[in-house]
């Protein structure tokens, strides 16, 4: 049986080889789904030139299309994003943006193409707003075509006003390893489930 993989978006605003909190979340995640047989890699947004807009190529070098091209080939795609003034990074609403596109993409039997994929979610901040960067992520990536397992996120926030980073907590909060552990076990789960059966045509 071939193996299930997956594709993280790292939505850090830090590009290589910065230190990123979002990064170390995002191993973690991908550590984690390697344990139930998931392949993956972890790609850094702004590492590529991805352009602002709502289509799938915005032509002139746009990167997102080999971008999208890799996240169609995976069964599953998981976004990690910091959180800045309460709301996910401007790198991961840039991603929203270009998953937009997808409404209007389908298959011969009127189904997005990204049906029968999993999406997954990794928050990380100093503050308070997990739950509200969490709520964005999972209507979003549902409205595109993506179904979200139960616990299907992960996050930590730092107490509030404090300077802490994630990437400085050593060892991992026992809480945010639980809590990425059920994600890859749920997100494996269901891609499994989905890969074998998928959701039917519309008509």
């Amino acid at each position: 049986m071939t193996p299930l993989t997956c594709l993280i978006l790292n939505c850090t605003l830090k590009s290589s080889p910065d230190e990123s909190s979002s990064a170390l979340l995002g191993s973690q995640i991908l550590s984690a789904l390697m344990d139930h047989d998931m392949k993956g890699e972890m790609v850094r947004v702004v590492d590529h030139d991805v352009r602002f807009g709502v289509s799938t190529d915005e032509g002139d070098g746009d990167a997102w299309p080999e971008l999208r091209e890799r996240m169609l080939a995976a069964d599953a795609l998981v976004l990690v994003t910091p959180i800045w003034l309460g709301q996910p990074s401007s790198v991961c609403k840039m991603v929203l943006e270009r998953l937009d596109a997808e409404l209007s993409e389908t298959d011969e039997d009127g189904r997005m193409l990204t049906y029968d994929k999993v999406a997954g979610i990794g928050v990380v901040g100093n503050e308070d707003g997990a739950h509200h960067v969490t709520a964005e992520l999972c209507q979003a990536l549902s409205d595109v075509g993506f179904t979200i397992p139960a616990g299907g996120s992960t996050y930590w926030v730092g107490e509030a006003m404090q300077g802490v980073d994630y990437k400085d907590k050593t060892p991992t909060p026992e809480a945010t390893a639980g809590t990425t552990k059920t994600l890859a076990r749920n997100l494996a789960h269901l891609a499994g489930l989905l890969a074998s059966s998928p959701y039917p045509a519309g008509g």
